[in-house]
């Protein structure tokens, strides 16, 4: 494919046909929406390319979002190649409002903070200059007296909380 063959109609079409594929592990959310599609442009050769972006380097979920990539383009009878950026690694400063409203009508409690100078380690957030509480919100009733069951969750990026109030046991979606 020459640079001609991949025309700005066509990277427009790959990323309109992309913006609605969904992360494997929570089917709620698009790629997009999650930041993890970074965008689709031309090669230097003029091959189409779409980059994504792993939440953390060895997310099993990466092969299947390729295929899907892959798939999608496919049925649309064109052609790219799929791109795996690690840098700037990806950071939940990059989810979308959106992506974050439907993590928690998912019973997933989105991220209370990201990458930009702020870390979160259970239901202690630790600031660049003080370390104070921050509690985690459940998604079910949004009551703030939750507890961290475990730092590990359905997944390596979510955490396992559960509710005080409503007993619910819920994912917490790791800040990075």
């Amino acid at each position: 494919m020459n640079a001609a063959a991949t025309s700005s109609t066509d990277l427009q079409a790959i990323e309109a046909a992309l913006e609605h594929l969904t992360d494997p592990e929570i089917p709620v959310v698009s790629l997009a929406e999650l930041g993890i599609l970074r965008g689709v442009r031309r090669g230097a050769d003029g091959v189409a390319e779409v980059v994504i972006t792993p939440t953390y380097s060895g997310c099993p979920a990466m092969g299947q979002i390729e295929d899907d990539v892959r798939a999608a383009i496919k049925a649309m009878g064109q052609e790219a190649r799929v791109i795996t950026q690690l840098t700037p690694a990806w950071t939940t400063d990059w989810m979308s409002d959106a992506a974050r409203e439907k993590l928690r009508a998912y019973g997933i409690a989105p991220p209370q903070c990201g990458s930009a100078g702020d870390t979160a380690v259970g239901t202690v957030k630790f600031s660049r200059h003080a370390a104070r509480r921050e509690a985690v919100p459940c998604p079910q009733c949004r009551s703030c007296n939750t507890t961290e069951v475990s730092p590990f969750g359905s997944t390596a990026c979510k955490a396992q909380y559960r509710c005080l109030d409503c007993l619910e046991p819920f994912d917490y979606f790791k800040p990075y």
